[in-house]
């Protein structure tokens, strides 16, 4: 069940939300933290995160299973596969978040911030004791070095802030300031979160190239330890970490050691849980979870079942259609697909029906569309696009139910009226269109994601899938390849139909414009799989951008999202409202202030700690 004090936080900073704006960090003054909308909810005198354990015990060790591999410790560019824990944990960031609240930075490797009230500019100070695991301090030099090579070198994720910097400059010793040339309030709070690198250890390289040769230094509280390439990667506890004590991270990062073991099947991967190989095992599969968990080590207590509330909005998972190419370039096609994908009995084959479909980009959350016609606000912001939006954008959507038989006749039925629509005919049993050519896509699937969302394989789904296609004359080419492959094709839009997800926060911002702005659709490497380039949705996130007041940015969400979810460009599957976590009962989490993203980034193993 939900979290049952995180709805009134969240609805309670929303509300006054646009009571308080201009009230912090926005008077020219260097402030302890900033927030997105208002002042942040901790005071300045505030000694630790609310949802931590500031007395947690330091050490012991947590193993976690990882599918596929690496072949890179540079996480911040686009080339290669860097392991997952080494650009959250080895490098930090001027600024950190507390994830019990939508949207607010407290300091870090910066003691203060100051902003313009305008949020034209920004200016950070450096803390003194700030270093990096050499014992090197942190410079203002490092900074601007670090916000430049990323902006211009690094993953394509990190250029288009820095396209709106106009200025960077040293103010002082400790102080930096940037100065923006685009109207854009979320700019102070992206530029607190970008990582800081060491400048003198990239001296003489390309930053651009990926290699495992560089072991890269951060002022994080771990250090990369050993790793071999394919079988794990372990990060040891810097037990000189500067941070320990600065507010911000009080409590957190308590682990001694953090390993991850990587398999390339998730059975394997479970029975290496089971044998105590691995510590802690996120379960996605909730019939699974109710059913698989009764071996001797959870008998016995060795092993403990937590299941982790949380208020966040599902985000999308499920299958992408590349709309820069036929045939899901029409509309009516990938309506037909979301009709012809039988979810209720795939649904029931796989999870016996328990998991939640995602119905729209920002479902279980404040932030989600409305089911009916919009109205108010919402429609007001959607109205100027309705030539350009798809059915459903403005008088309704809701994805389709099938009768969850295996047959789906009506979903079927439904699927081929869309395709006639669109000129796709039956002929000698094979989809064609009026010139004879069938109907043909790719459908690309990662080898290493054995286990999609806790309801089995892609692969499983897909075979449901085709098996519904193929009633239609449709014949798809089904390719499974390793994920250093699948990482090339997608970064280079090179597929039909791909398995897809993205996270979505409570804070949402820039980031939506490389998941589905119209200009990322035609940068490689970005997060615009489906290639989406809608005027709606580039407004509606323009209008969160720069809107001041809180009703505002919520209807603007609200409108993106269904911008997003009747543009019929992914076919959603499930989410699970809580988190499930098997792991070693020597693995402990303050389980009475959990925050109100639950189990996300922030949470494991980052306020855990290990006590026999």
């Amino acid at each position: 069940m939900p979290c049952p004090f995180a709805p009134t936080v969240l609805r309670a900073a929303l509300a006054s939300a646009a009571l308080l704006l201009g009230a912090a960090a926005t008077g020219a003054e260097p402030a302890h933290g900033i927030a997105m909308y208002g002042e942040p909810a901790l005071p300045p005198e505030f000694t630790a995160f609310p949802y931590v354990n500031p007395e947690a015990p330091k050490g012991g060790r947590v193993v976690f299973a990882e599918s596929g591999g690496f072949d890179s410790l540079n996480p911040h560019i686009l080339k290669g596969s860097a392991p997952y824990g080494v650009g959250i944990y080895v490098f930090e960031s001027l600024m950190a978040r507390n994830w019990d609240e939508p949207f607010s930075l407290y300091g870090l490797l910066a003691e203060s911030v100051e902003t313009a009230e305008d949020r034209s500019w920004v200016e950070f100070t450096l803390r003194p004791e700030a270093k990096f695991s050499d014992g090197s301090p942190v410079t203002v030099e490092d900074v601007l070095w670090s916000y430049e090579t990323l902006g211009t070198v690094g993953h394509p994720r990190y250029l288009s802030t820095w396209a709106k910097v106009e200025k960077a400059e040293a103010t002082g010793p400790r102080t930096v300031r940037f100065t923006f040339n685009t109207v854009d309030r979320e700019l102070p709070l992206i530029l607190g979160l970008r990582p800081i690198l060491k400048k003198a250890q990239y001296e003489g390289r390309d930053f651009a190239e990926s290699t495992l040769d560089l072991v890269p230094i951060g002022s994080g509280p771990y250090t990369i330890g050993r790793f071999e390439p394919g079988r794990f990667i372990e990060l040891d506890r810097d037990p000189d970490w500067w941070g320990a004590d600065v507010p911000a991270m009080r409590g957190q990062h308590n682990i001694g050691q953090i390993r991850y073991d990587y398999f390339n099947d998730a059975n394997v991967a479970f029975e290496a849980f089971k044998a105590g190989e691995v510590t802690a095992y996120r379960e996605l599969n909730a019939a699974k979870w109710a059913e698989g968990y009764d071996f001797p080590a959870v008998r016995d207590g060795r092993i403990v079942k937590s299941e982790i509330p949380n208020d966040r909005p599902t985000g999308i998972a499920g299958f992408v259609m590349n709309t820069r190419r036929a045939p899901f370039d029409d509309w009516r096609v990938r309506d037909a697909m979301l009709h012809a994908f039988n979810f209720e009995y795939i649904n029931q084959t796989l999870n016996n029906g328990e998991q939640p479909r995602i119905r729209s980009y920002f479902d279980n959350s404040v932030l989600a569309m409305d089911h009916g016609p919009a109205t108010g606000r919402v429609k007001d912001l959607l109205a100027p696009y309705a030539d350009s939006l798809l059915p459903g954008a403005l008088d309704g959507y809701d994805l389709p139910v099938s009768d969850g038989t295996a047959r789906n006749r009506a979903g079927l039925r439904a699927a081929m009226d869309r395709l006639n629509e669109a000129g796709w005919t039956v002929q000698d049993g094979v989809l064609k269109n009026g010139q004879g050519q069938p109907f043909s896509f790719e459908i690309l699937l990662n080898q290493g994601a054995t286990n999609i969302m806790g309801g089995g394989s892609s692969q499983q789904m897909i075979d449901i899938f085709t098996q519904g296609l193929e009633r239609l004359g449709i014949f798809p080419k089904v390719t499974v390849i390793d994920s250093a492959q699948y990482t090339e094709r997608t970064n280079a839009f090179d597929f039909g139909m791909a398995f897809y997800l993205r996270s979505v926060s409570l804070s949402p911002g820039n980031e939506q414009k490389l998941y589905w702005g119209s200009e990322a659709a035609g940068q490689p490497g970005s997060r615009n799989w489906m290639g989406a380039q809608s005027p709606a949705i580039d407004a509606m996130i323009d209008e969160m951008l720069t809107t001041t007041d809180a009703d505002d940015f919520t209807a603007a969400v609200k409108a993106l999202d269904r911008a997003l979810t009747t543009g019929r460009y992914v076919i959603p599957i499930w989410y699970s409202a809580i988190g499930r976590i098997a792991h070693s009962s020597a693995l402990h989490y303050p389980e009475d202030r959990v925050s109100i993203y639950g189990d996300w980034l922030g949470f494991l193993p980052d306020v855990w700690w290990y006590e026999e």
